[in-house]
């Protein structure tokens, strides 16, 4: 009997437990982070492309906490005004439209690569942002004429949830565990921990996030199981196989494309958009920063949308003007047009698939559960797809995000005591 389970991304995916198995993947090991005993709480950070959250173990149970505005998720945007204000979450994503060339995106798709990199160089011509080179070559954002590393962005991000969670238990935080893509790089791991130096925090472990999500989907599984985590984010994919004994599990392979996401999907949306505005009107609105601002927060709007509706308009008043006067963008989509345009990145994700298969030396027909995590997994194109690769059948999807957090238990237990302190070095994260 076959199952494909549903995990909603959020810090819920942090699972740093015991006795996993070594990799293949480039993962953890002792000399690399730190180990040893650690007094006072510790956060679990999953800093996304699109969004970001922070949470602790409170009371035997894990709580994903509110920010300032009252809610569980951040969205992973940071603006500089022109009053010299910093501006991070929803603040930030609220004036894109009058701040574009200034308001950081996305910045996760940029850390730990070049300037030269093919993926790098596709993003300029897609961001209203300038992206520049440093010295060194890594790919930096500029905004209001500073140079940012994409580690100092993240920076911002990670210091709103250090602070959401120092304001919650009304004490300084100063460790933290962070998700990364099972698929990231030396470099991109170490940009990410560099993230979290940078805003003040002891990184002490930086975990794979779909590794995390099934370890702690398997907390309450005592039957032998061979899982597959299919976790399609904001901005990157990854597909792991895990084999499980009694809640011990052995990574068995890890693929994915570190440059593949709900990002991508925003911009091939936009770029239908753009083109079916051009071929009514004759008019190119693509080099506008304010009005592809907006048309970019509509596709999003309207590929959320379309996960759930057959179809979705896309209404945009006064999105230029001619001599003839505004121009307005009206255009119904259905959630059949809008699978055709993004068939090509869900295609992306199978051959991912297969060779993590491979590599693990198993069938598609062996594989027990299917673990869905990220945002695109709620797409029901992307749940076909899904479905065809492994050969499942539906039969319902089970909401494991409550679960996902509790082995952090291990270290957050007892930690939020006064005196409360946990030995790193009984941990085996290879």
């Amino acid at each position: 009997m076959y199952s494909i389970a549903r995990s909603l991304r959020s810090s819920s995916t942090l699972s740093p437990l015991r006795n996993v198995a070594r990799t293949s993947s480039p993962l953890l090991t002792s000399k690399r982070f730190n180990s040893g005993k650690v007094s006072g709480p510790v956060i679990g950070i999953d800093l996304g492309t699109t969004n970001s959250c922070v949470s602790i173990f409170e009371g035997g149970a894990p709580k994903v906490l509110e920010n300032a505005e009252g809610a569980r998720t951040t969205p992973s945007v940071v603006a500089f005004t022109k009053d010299g204000e910093r501006l991070v979450g929803q603040p930030a994503r609220r004036q894109a439209v009058v701040n574009g060339e200034n308001t950081i995106f996305a910045s996760k798709r940029l850390i730990g690569r070049k300037f030269k990199d093919a993926e790098v160089q596709k993003d300029i011509g897609n961001v209203p942002f300038k992206i520049v080179a440093h010295t060194n070559g890594d790919a930096w954002v500029e905004a209001r004429g500073e140079k940012y590393s994409p580690s100092q962005i993240g920076a911002f991000v990670v210091g709103k949830m250090k602070d959401t969670a120092s304001s919650y238990l009304g004490k300084p935080v100063k460790h933290a565990v962070i998700t990364v893509p099972a698929y990231f790089n030396d470099s991109q791991r170490q940009a990410t921990k560099d993230a979290g130096s940078i805003a003040g925090l002891e990184v002490l472990r930086v975990i794979n996030e779909p590794t995390a999500a099934a370890l702690a989907y398997g907390l309450d599984k005592s039957d032998s199981a061979v899982i597959a985590v299919y976790d399609l984010g904001g901005g990157t994919f990854d597909i792991s196989i895990l084999e499980m004994q009694k809640g011990v599990f052995e990574v068995k392979s890890t693929n994915g494309d570190t440059h593949l996401g709900g990002e991508d999907f925003d911009i091939a949306l936009v770029n239908h958009i753009l083109a079916e505005f051009k071929k009514e009107t004759g008019i190119d609105v693509s080099k506008d920063r304010m009005a592809i601002q907006r048309i970019r927060e509509a596709a999003e709007k309207a590929k959320v949308e379309l996960s759930s509706a057959g179809a979705t308009d896309v209404s945009l008043p006064y999105i230029t003007a001619t001599a003839d006067g505004p121009q307005h963008i009206n255009l119904n989509l259905t959630r059949a047009r809008f699978e055709s345009i993004v068939k090509p990145l869900v295609d992306r994700t199978i051959e991912p698939c297969k060779k993590a298969l491979s590599d693990a030396g198993v069938k598609a027909s062996e594989i027990n559960e299917v673990i869905l995590v990220g945002g695109m997994s709620r797409m029901p194109k992307v749940v076909d797809t899904v479905k065809g690769v492994f050969g499942l059948r539906r039969r319902g999807e089970e909401a494991i995000n409550g679960g996902l957090h509790r082995g952090f238990k291990d270290i957050e237990g007892g930690l939020l005591q006064p005196h409360g302190s946990f030995d790193f070095s009984s941990l085996s994260i290879l």
